[in-house]
């Protein structure tokens, strides 16, 4: 499902014109990502978290000059699904994508 799709389904089921949806859905992501730039994590409870991780410094082999190089410690953006999400996924989720 695309962004597109998301804000046409919110549309749909809750009457409110497609550009307000939008300009919301826009918002959200954009207090996402400056809260996650800013090194902060989000929680949405029942749906996940938006977490911050760090990656430590390691060596790295680079195989076509072979030679190592350095990786400094960096952060991550990673998202952790909620465990009601989870088991609603797992349990609703019968039909592959090949099937469908």
């Amino acid at each position: 499902m695309t962004k597109a799709e998301i804000i046409a389904e919110i549309s749909s089921k809750t009457g409110i014109e497609k550009v307000d949806v939008q300009e919301t859905v826009e918002a959200f992501f954009k207090v996402v990502k400056t809260s996650m730039v800013g090194g902060e994590n989000v929680y949405v409870r029942g749906f996940g978290s938006f977490v911050v991780k760090k990656r430590a410094k390691k060596t790295a082999r680079n195989i076509s000059k072979n030679t190592a190089i350095i990786i400094p410690e960096h952060f991550v953006p990673s998202f952790k699904p909620a465990k009601t999400f989870v088991e609603k996924v797992r349990s609703g989720n019968k039909t592959t994508k090949a099937a469908k």
